[in-house]
């Protein structure tokens, strides 16, 4: 069994839910794992905060308003990609492998959305987009399913 959708999102806080809602929506139907399907959620919900705060460039136009996320649940595994088309990350354009990820103070009201999606998902990829410039935060988890699931992989 796999589903995928791609989305093609403006850069609107209104967009975040709506994400949130239609993965969650996906996994609940699909037969998910309750707790699964939060972990993943919560990990989309901080990606797209992110390309909503960070990911535009008023340099680049109208294009640069908008962010994409796709998500994948095939077999065993669901993974979620979030691009936008935003300046990126400084460090990976210095040549580094990907940003560090610095945790945040505890009483910080920004900064943990990176960190937050290390902690749910099982692997993490973060980095620039080649060429066009522009963030994409990756990451993936494997699924449990509920004993009634209608769709669970066999």
């Amino acid at each position: 069994m796999s589903i995928w959708w791609s989305l093609h999102l403006r850069r609107e806080a209104a967009s975040v839910p709506l994400a949130r809602r239609l993965l969650i929506g996906t996994m609940e139907t699909a037969g998910v794992d309750p707790d699964i399907s939060y972990d993943l959620s919560v990990a989309l919900s901080e990606a797209c905060a992110n390309a909503v705060e960070h990911g535009g460039d008023t340099e680049r136009g109208p294009g640069s308003e908008a962010y994409r996320v796709t998500a994948y649940l095939d077999g065993e595994k669901c993974r979620i990609e979030v691009a936008d088309a935003g300046p990126g990350f400084p460090a990976a354009s210095a040549g580094l492998s990907r940003p560090p990820i610095r945790p945040a103070h505890s009483d910080a009201e920004n900064g943990r959305g990176l960190c937050l999606i290390e902690e749910l998902a099982d692997h993490v990829h973060i980095g620039n987009k080649p060429g066009r410039g522009g963030a994409v935060v990756s990451f993936d988890k494997v699924l449990k399913w509920r004993s009634d699931a209608p769709l669970m992989a066999v």
